[in-house]
């Protein structure tokens, strides 16, 4: 945390939800009072991360659907790039690919020497959300720097 009570520098989690929108917003909020610098980050998921072709079974080309998915969370990233634009602050992206967000956001977060760390409360992965929050939680619980969870 910056020494004059501030954050130098806020990572915002988004994934095109409500949620992550608002936190987004009130990371913007908070980088203008203190004069950070923010990074919005998404996580995408590859399809071929799933799949695990049994003993001689050919292994498919996914090249396709890996290309449709980060075209995908490149348009999700610039949603939210436009989103911290309206709130008046000139933010960063980082697209990244990994099978789980919250590891792939905490270490993110921890590389950059990140003082603030801000998620939404719910976001748009699984069937509905079978674990409300799941991600949020996560989160909370791995990061090594303050995290503000928005609603």
């Amino acid at each position: 945390m910056a020494s004059n009570g501030g954050f130098r520098k806020i990572v915002v989690a988004y994934d095109g939800s409500n949620d992550s929108t608002k936190a987004v917003q009130v990371a913007c909020l908070m980088a203008l009072k203190f004069g950070s610098s923010v990074t919005v980050v998404h996580v995408y998921h590859s399809p071929s991360n799933v799949y695990a072709p049994g003993p001689g079974m050919p292994i498919p080309d996914f090249t396709d659907i890996e290309s449709a998915a980060e075209e995908g969370g490149r348009a999700i990233l610039a949603r939210g790039l436009e989103a911290a634009s309206k709130a008046g602050v000139k933010a960063k992206g980082e697209l990244m690919e990994s099978p789980s967000a919250v590891e792939a956001i905490v270490t993110f977060a921890s590389q950059e020497g990140a003082d603030l760390l801000v998620v939404g409360t719910r976001g748009m992965t699984g069937f509905k959300r079978m674990l409300v929050g799941s991600v949020s939680s996560g989160i909370v619980s791995h990061s090594s720097c303050p995290v503000l969870v928005v609603r």
